[in-house]
């Protein structure tokens, strides 16, 4: 069957296409711009030598105005082509990598896994260098092609002068590309291997910082660090081998683009003496020389420039490209409903059955961790429907046959680790911007001593990851966004681990206030919230083996009673 999204067909050679596919007008017109501005440089060494060679003839000062007119033009022409013509292409540039951004970012979001061995470091490496790169294609060709343009009025002026230095300027100029594209199928070798080793060191680093706080209670920070040490290392070694091959291809680029210029210089010289060119020409044919090393030497970049974009295109590629585990449905869960958990088989859960009926706030007590962390996922369908047996019905439906943003709107599940995004506690709380509930939200998770505490209210900042606030306010700021969304069915992890007892006691009686009439999951060995609870269900090695009230399975049930009293 053929793919649905046609993401997953492309190349880093189809990403290039589609990317010129899509900038051809502002391509054309940024390259009729920068042609202009490259004939009008070429212009100005030939109006020039026809200058000298006129005056010498007609010493007036109307030939001297005339002349001054001329030259005013052509500087005129070559400063507005040149303004907008790149204004043109830098903004077609920076659209075409935003684009590109937003593509990557939503391919690395989607809930649904995806079968590519990439961590989010390079994930975000990709969505942010690899795009930016990608996208300077847009620039790349014009400029390619505004240089032919210029060596072409350099080849053709100096080939109205003479047949030979026409000829000079065309046969040097192939030598000189054939020569650098050798060097250049190099560059591009070692930019893509620089590019993964850089992606991988990002991912590393992700991965500290994420994890950094539990290193340090176990005093693995140290080893990790050696780790990120070498691959950064790594990473370096790569960027100088670039380097070396970077500054070996320039260098010989200007070598070789002097030669040719100095060629030029000598042969016109040589001309002039014998006297087959006028001092005209050869004033032209020297200003030509100098001139012309510009656009070779642009021209001779330009390889190097399409090498890294199609490096970076080819590493967008995998991410793009990458073909989903699962395909989601595309149904819709009945508003309002409850949610069925049929003989769900996964990590350590075995044939797990529970039902939670519309409306219901229910306390699920693992007594093992990883149970609650099973379900979790389960839940929050970051599993995929294929990868474990059985079945969880929302509404009524099968979440294999829902779509992700039906199954999103309908379900949330908040997990004990949200992350907290720089910004302000609002935007936290409410990232959308629709302004509904954040007040009963922040009252509820008892953010309220955090908001008063500061002058901004709501308004405050809040670093990256909440650097800035304690684990406990961290904690609070996650549930109170959980509770904003005002989802359907709500699943909450360990929501108040961080927290005192009292404020602990406040939030599961808000929390079941805020939540009344809507179906709750909370995940927890909390006595505040299993006491809040309609309904707990003890889950015991990987199924339900006890459900009732907090207070009832407190009195009949020891186990149930060790494992929640603290």
């Amino acid at each position: 069957m053929t793919p649905t999204n046609p993401m997953r067909s492309r190349t880093g050679s189809a990403i290039l296409r589609s990317a010129l596919r899509r900038n051809v007008g502002a391509m054309t017109r940024g390259t009729v711009l920068m042609g202009l501005y490259q004939a009008g440089e070429t212009a100005f060494p030939i109006a020039l030598g026809l200058i000298v060679e006129h005056t010498m003839r007609d010493r007036s000062l109307g030939a001297l105005g005339l002349s001054i007119a001329a030259l005013a033009v052509i500087i005129t022409t070559v400063s507005f082509s040149w303004r907008f013509g790149m204004r043109i292409l830098q903004k077609a540039n920076t659209t075409e990598a935003h684009r590109w951004r937003v593509e990557v970012a939503s391919c690395g979001l989607q809930p649904v896994a995806r079968d590519v061995d990439l961590k989010s470091g390079e994930v975000l490496t990709i969505a942010t260098e690899d795009a930016d790169q990608t996208a300077d294609i847009i620039e790349v060709v014009p400029l390619l092609l505004s240089s032919l343009v210029a060596v072409l009025v350099a080849a053709v002026a100096l080939g109205l002068a003479s047949v030979q230095l026409g000829l000079l300027v065309i046969v040097g100029t192939i030598a000189i590309l054939a020569i650098l594209s050798v060097l250049s199928r190099r560059i591009g070798a070692g930019t893509r291997e620089q590019q993964a080793r850089v992606a991988r060191a990002g991912a590393k680093v992700a991965d500290l910082i994420t994890g950094l706080r539990p290193l340090r209670g176990f005093g693995g920070n140290h080893a990790a660090f050696g780790s990120y040490r070498t691959v950064s290392a790594e990473a370096k070694h790569q960027a100088f081998v670039v380097a070396r091959a970077n500054g070996a291809y320039a260098g010989a680029a200007l070598a070789l683009n002097a030669l040719l210029a100095a060629a030029v210089t000598l042969m016109a010289g040589r001309l002039a003496f014998q006297g087959q060119i006028s001092i005209g020409q050869l004033v032209m044919a020297v200003g030509l020389a100098q001139f012309i090393i510009e656009p070779l030497k642009l021209f001779s970049q330009m390889p190097t420039y399409v090498m890294v974009a199609r490096a970076s295109a080819e590493r967008m590629a995998l991410v793009l490209a990458a073909p989903p585990v699962t395909v989601p449905g595309r149904g819709r869960p009945e508003p309002g409903g409850g949610l069925d958990v049929d003989g769900v088989r996964y990590g350590s859960l075995d044939k797990l059955r529970f039902t939670v009926s519309p409306g219901e706030f229910v306390a699920v007590a693992a007594y093992q961790p990883r149970a609650g962390a099973d379900l979790a996922s389960i839940l929050a369908a970051t599993v995929p429907p294929g990868a474990y047996e059985g079945a969880v019905r929302v509404g009524g439906r099968d979440i294999a046959d829902l779509s992700i943003e039906a199954l999103r709107e309908h379900v949330l599940v908040n997990p004990y680790d949200g992350e907290i995004f720089a910004g302000t506690l609002r935007t936290n709380i409410d990232p959308a911007g629709t302004g509904r509930s954040v007040a009963e939200a922040v009252e509820a998770s008892m953010l309220t001593d955090v908001v008063a505490l500061h002058r901004d209210g709501l308004d405050h900042a809040v670093r990256d990851r909440g650097a800035n606030l304690s684990g406990g306010q961290r904690q609070r700021l996650s549930l109170a966004r959980a509770l904003a969304a005002d989802a359907d069915v709500l699943v909450l992890h360990d929501p108040t681990t961080a927290v005192d007892a009292v404020t602990e006691q406040l939030i599961a009686r808000n929390v079941a206030g805020l939540r009344r009439g809507r179906t709750t999951i909370v995940i927890t060995s909390s006595p505040p919230l299993l006491d809040a609870a309609d309904r707990v269900l003890v889950l015991d090695g990987g199924v339900i083996t006890a459900e009732g009230t907090h207070r009832t399975l407190l009195g009949a049930d020891t186990t149930y009673r060790l494992a929640v009293s603290r």
